[in-house]
This record gives C-alpha cells, sequence and structure tokens, in this order.
C-alpha cells in the first residue's frame, strides 16, 4: 500500500484533489454569506465533490470495471466517510478547540482548511480500490 503513495497516480491525485480542495475551500466563503457555517462547510464539500469526481474519472484512474453512474455512487460512499472527517476536524477545531487555546486568526478559515486536507489519503485508497475498481462490485 506505502507504494500507492508513491506512484504517478496519487501525485495526479494530488493536483486534481488539491483543486477540487480549492473549489472547496473557496466555494465555502460564498456559501457563508447565505448559509450557517456548519452548512456551508457540507455545501462546499459537495461543490469540491463533484468537481473531483469529473477530475479524478478524466485524469486519474484508467477505465473501471463500474459504469459512470456506478463510479459515482462508490464515490459518493467513500466520500461520505471523508466529509464526516471534514466536518468533524472543522467544527472541533473552530468551535472547541481554538476558543480553548485563543486561537483567533481567521479561525473558522484555517479549521476548514484543515479538515479539508485531512482525508487525502482514505480517499485515495477508497477510490483507487473501490470507486475506480478494476473489479466489478
Amino acid at each position: 500500500m506505502l507504494q500507492d503513495f508513491q506512484s504517478r497516480q496519487f501525485l495526479k491525485f494530488i493536483f486534481a484533489g488539491g483543486f477540487a480542495a480549492l473549489v472547496n475551500f473557496s466555494s465555502r466563503f460564498l456559501y457563508s454569506l447565505y448559509f450557517s457555517y456548519g452548512s456551508s462547510i457540507i455545501l462546499a464539500y459537495l461543490t469540491g465533490m463533484v468537481t473531483a469526481f469529473l477530475l479524478t474519472k478524466a485524469f486519474v484512474f484508467e477505465k473501471s470495471a463500474h459504469s459512470t453512474w456506478k463510479e459515482f455512487y462508490f464515490f459518493t460512499l467513500v466520500n461520505l466517510l471523508a466529509i464526516t472527517q471534514t466536518y468533524i476536524i472543522s467544527i472541533g477545531l473552530a468551535k472547541y478547540i481554538f476558543i480553548k487555546i485563543h486561537f483567533d486568526f481567521y479561525p473558522e478559515a484555517v479549521a476548514h482548511a484543515i479538515g479539508v486536507i485531512f482525508p487525502v489519503f482514505t480517499s485515495f485508497i477508497g477510490h483507487k480500490y473501490i470507486s475506480f475498481s478494476k473489479t466489478a462490485r
């Protein structure tokens, strides 16, 4: 499994995911104009997830054994774990940890950035071996 993280495919995943994370992170500011911080994190994550699916399918993984709809279904399942990680980390840092340690340098933005970065490794493995698997499920 370590070799998975040393591959060209992982590097392409990082670039595609990095762009999707930028979409996720930046769209949260727009959503925050209309929705609560927590709701904005979810909406931004969904926006980033659709971006990530399109880029990952097009540039990272070769043709899988699944139809596009099944790929998106599995992609969504893998991302349910990632969105849970992102939400818990973002809220936990911004609403509890940062307040407790008196961290006040854009606490919501910093917390969200950390929350977005965290699930990179679990998502890559999930997408490689589930979403875009060469073996039909």
